[in-house]
Parts: C-alpha cells; structure tokens; sequence
C-alpha cells in the first residue's frame, strides 16, 4: 500500500522527467479540463444546448467523476510530501484540503455532487465549473510564477490599490464640484461621479459621462494624465516581479540539474553558482539526435535525466543521470566521433568549449577527472575508431593555418 500511494504521488505531482506514465496523466488531465471549459463555453449557446444537450451532460459527468477521483487521490498521497512529513500524515492531508490548490480542486467537485444528489439547478454552478480553468496552474509554470509572483508583491499592489481607491474618490469630488450643476443627473453627488472617476482613471473611457465645461475638461485631462501612472504602478510591480520569479525557478531547476552531477558534487556553492553560468539547459525528447558523427565539436554534454545511446559502430554505449559525454571532441578540438541519440527523454547541461577550458583552468579537479574518463574511453574504443580519430586530428592539423613567422629585426 505504501508503495502504492508512493507510486501514485510520483504520477501525480509530475515526478522523474523520464516517468511516461505521469507524463501522459499530466497530459490526459490537461485535456480534459480543456474540454470541460469549451463545454461549458458551447452549452450556452441555445441552440448548441439543444442540439447537443446530452453530449455536454456527458462531459460533465465523466469530467466529475474524474475529477472526483483526482481530488480523492490527491488527499490520499498528500501525506508523501518530503517537507512536510514531519506534520503526520492527517495534518498534512489537512493542510492540502485547506491550500489554495486544495480547495480549487474541491471547488471543481463538491457544488456539482450537492446539486445532483439534492435535485438543486443552481445557475451559480456555471461559476464553479469556470473554476476549473485554475486547475491549470498545477501544469503551468508560467501561470504557477505569475501568482506566486502576485502574491509575493501582495503589499505593494495593496498599497496600489489604496493609491487607486484615493485617486478616484479625489477625482469624483472634483467633478462633483465642477460639472455637478451642469450635469446633476451624472455629477450631481459624489457616488454618481465616482463611475466616471474609476473608467477614467483606469483610462477606458466608456463616453456615457463626459464633462461638458471647459474646466471640467481641463481637470479630466488632467485625471486621465494621473490615471497612465496610477495604472502603470502594478502592471511595472507585476511584470518586474514576474520576470523575477521565472528567473529564481531557472536559478533552482538549473542548481537541482547541477547537483545530480557527480562531477560538480564535491564543489562548493559558490563554484557551482560560478559553473551555473557557465552551463545552459537542452532538453530532448525519445530518439532524438543531440549530435551526429562528423560534426565539429563545439559542446560537452552532462546528463542531469534521462538515458542516452552512443553509437560508436558497431559497438553502442548507454549512459544515464550524472555521466557526461562530447568531451573527448571538445579536448581534442576534433570532429565528433559518434552519434548520440536519446533514448528516453533527457535533460542536458551543455557547456561549449570556450567555457569548458575556462573551466579545466579554474577547476583542478573538474579537469583532471574530465580527463580521466576521456583517457578511459579513448583507451577502450575499437582500433579502427582510434585510426580515424588520429587521420581526423592529423586532417586538421594539416588545414590549421599555418602560425606567422616574425621577420627579425634590423638593427638600428
């Protein structure tokens, strides 16, 4: 049972990038709320209801009936969370039913069951069934780091929102004093002028009140000018902590894909945060080619997931998380002496040669061991890739260009 709910968890919370099958759930999840929305978008249409009322109905059922057993699913594996398993398995089941996440996935479930074991034809149930859209931030890190980037700026729009709150009760006081007695039906009191004070501030401008006065226009003139940079304060907050936020996730995904390399295990932070910059991530789906024999060898490769084939002809050579290859090229500055092909999906660290011999310098023992193994394959290859490994390195040395000769000097 435990492994179960271990195995479970994995599929669910997208575990291992190589794990298929949590790949494919991810996916199947995604579609179907997809669906469901188009649905729910289609079935409000009269005459699409009518024609194909059974078919929504359907959708509906079978997208709760899923969701249902997601939610419960969820709750059930929560307590395999490695952060919070100090809490217990009930506090952390708790925790999740009360998190935001939690309660968007029960959102999506619980109205509809209450509405179809009461008999209940609730049009609010419309709303909760727009809700499931949210469902999309758990399989969306762009949507996941906007509201987390939200929240984390969550005093600063507040402050926004008090700045916009004053701006607009200051501006209707204003035109309740300057186009009150010429439009009382639309500035006769501060209420009503507060309607044309939030669509003028928030620069839509909807045209069913505008001021007729001349000082009236001067002073909207002014609100719409003060109204670009209320507006503008959160769209630059979001947008900067936005940017922020999908820089600090590549910052964590490129550290944890570092980590996993043996090679970088023994450095300090600071190195790894040194060699970071140094390395960009590739990643590659089944079957594809990251290099090709005969190509000029401009990377050396790191395998942070996944597995990889070396076609070495006729022998072949798989290797897996932590290995590395391409440096044999790289060192050498030969063309490539093998196909690599992918043979799961996997995620990549490439580093070029320019950085890689930066590097070797820098680091004694990231170079001598890169060395090592280079030694080690080179020792194992068949004969005949070593002969053309030596006629690919004498082929150009001989197109090298030949260095300078410097003149003597004459002495004067």
């Amino acid at each position: 049972m435990v492994e179960l709910r271990r195995r479970l968890y994995e599929i669910l919370e997208q575990g291992p990038l190589d794990d298929r099958v949590s790949r494919w759930v991810g996916r199947a999840l995604v579609v179907l709320i997809v669906v469901n929305l188009v649905s729910v978008t289609l079935e409000s249409v009269p005459s699409l209801r009518a024609r194909y009322g059974s078919l929504f109905e359907a959708i509906e059922l079978v997208s709760l009936v899923l969701f249902t057993l997601e939610y419960a699913a969820r709750v059930w594996v929560a307590s395999e969370h490695e952060r919070f398993r100090h809490l217990g398995a009930a506090r952390i089941r708790l925790q999740y039913v009360l998190s935001v996440s939690g309660l968007i996935d029960l959102l999506a479930v619980a109205p509809f069951w209450i509405a179809l074991l009461t008999g209940i034809d609730l049009r609010v149930l419309l709303v909760f069934r727009m809700v499931r859209f949210l469902k999309l931030t758990r399989y969306s890190p762009g949507m996941r780091s906007l509201l987390d980037a939200v929240y984390t700026e969550r005093r600063a729009l507040f402050g926004c929102l008090v700045i916009i709150v004053g701006a607009t009760l200051v501006a209707a006081s204003i035109m309740h004093i300057v186009e009150g007695a010429a439009q009382p039906d639309k500035f006769g009191t501060i209420p009503d002028s507060m309607w044309w004070a939030i669509v003028t501030l928030a620069t839509v401008g909807y045209g069913d009140a505008i001021p007729i006065t001349v000082l009236g226009r001067m002073v909207a003139a002014i609100i719409i000018l003060c109204g670009l940079i209320i507006i503008a304060l959160p769209v630059g907050i979001i947008a900067t902590a936005f940017a922020n936020e999908i820089h600090r996730r590549d910052f964590v995904v490129t550290w944890g894909m570092v980590a996993r390399v043996p090679l970088f295990a023994e450095l300090e932070a600071g190195d790894i945060a040194d060699i970071m910059r140094l390395l960009r991530a590739q990643a590659v789906e089944p079957g594809g080619v990251i290099v090709r024999r005969g190509e000029p060898g401009h990377s050396m490769y790191f395998i942070a997931a996944g597995e990889v084939e070396i076609d070495l002809k006729p022998t072949r050579l798989k290797l897996g998380v932590g290995q590395f290859f391409g440096e044999i090229a790289v060192l050498r500055r030969m063309h490539r002496s093998a196909t690599v092909i992918a043979v799961s999906r996997t995620s990549l660290l490439v580093l070029d040669a320019h950085d890689l011999h930066a590097l070797m310098q820098r680091e004694p023992r990231v170079a001598a061991r890169i060395e090592e193994v280079a030694k080690q394959r080179l020792a194992v290859l068949p004969a005949a890739e070593k002969a053309d490994l030596a006629e690919t390195a004498q082929e150009e040395a001989e197109a090298a260009p030949a260095p300078k000769r410097r003149r003597p000097r004459r002495a004067t």
